[in-house]
């Protein structure tokens, strides 16, 4: 361990944390003058070598968090259609990826996590024992967007409370535990072809003000569970939250999603395959999902 790291890990932990992210998201949120906005906007690009060659609007934006949220236009990322496969919900780095072993924990960067305390949900976490998850950082480069990892059913939508400590590589070595002590938002989708349940967890950072999702409304996503009867349908590749600024996903697959790996820690872009399941036969020895509702 380095001393500046080991200094920025003490500092951290004594911040306003709560207090930081609230001011920054209302900062982001503010409307700017056209001329400061592009001063920013160009200030920024430079400064995370962001190109905005993949992006609907390229100017304009009318705050900090419109263009952080910016969306990308039609055909900027390709889709991978083949029903098997698990895709990586955002743009970012695969920052870790492995099993779930079978008292329910998943190693990341060499610290175990809790899926039932990163879901908020014993029951919900049994689901994924034995199965595997993958964890993507969005860096303030990336387009910060998520996106559904498979087709299939949203029937509830999980907003847990929490801290706020950054996400990079400082917390993640030194915040014990980061992942379920920050705030979070656990999307649950049943998916389609007998892949069982797939959840998509966004976790919040230090001076991320907010996320949204799909099917629920206003400007951040409320504490408590979010129901949805009928179930939300979504397809693959379909956006399903936003973060605004920045954080991470992990993405938990129940066992029988998980076959092979497709890709290792490093690059990846929403719409690409990271896990093959195995085949239908196979899946099938698993017996059928588990029956509609929630857990």
């Amino acid at each position: 361990m380095s001393a500046v790291s080991y200094a920025t890990a003490q500092l951290l932990r004594v911040l306003p944390r709560a207090r930081i992210g609230r001011v920054m998201g209302r900062l982001a949120e503010t409307r700017w003058p056209a001329p400061i906005g592009r001063a920013v906007v160009g200030f920024y690009s430079r400064v995370y070598d962001i190109s905005l060659h993949d992006c609907a609007q390229k100017d304009g934006w009318s705050s900090f968090d419109a263009f952080f949220t910016r969306k990308l236009r039609d055909g900027a990322r390709v889709v991978d259609g083949d029903p098997n496969h698990v895709l990586s919900p955002a743009d970012g780095r695969i920052e870790s990826m492995g099993r779930i072993d079978e008292g329910g924990t998943l190693q990341v960067k060499g610290r175990p996590y809790s899926v039932e305390e990163l879901m908020g949900d014993a029951r919900a976490a049994r689901r994924f024992l034995g199965g595997a998850g993958f964890v993507v950082y969005l860096s303030p480069r990336d387009y910060h967007r998520v996106h559904a990892p498979v087709s299939g059913t949203i029937r509830r939508i999980r907003s847990m409370p929490g801290d706020c400590f950054p996400v990079n590589a400082v917390g993640i070595r030194h915040v014990p535990n980061l992942f379920c002590r920050n705030r979070r938002v656990a999307i649950e989708i049943d998916a389609d072809g007998g892949l069982g349940r797939v959840a998509v967890v966004m976790v919040v950072a230090m001076i991320v003000g907010r996320i949204t999702t799909v099917g629920v409304d206003g400007p951040d996503v409320p504490i408590g569970d979010h129901l949805f009867d009928p179930p939300l349908r979504v397809a693959r590749g379909q956006e399903i939250g936003i973060f605004h600024l920045g954080s991470t996903a992990v993405v938990l697959a129940e066992q029988r999603a998980v076959g092979i790996w497709l890709a290792g820690e490093g690059a990846v872009r929403v719409g690409q395959p990271l896990l093959r399941a195995p085949d239908a036969a196979a899946r099938a020895t698993f017996g059928p999902p588990s029956p509609g509702g929630v857990g």
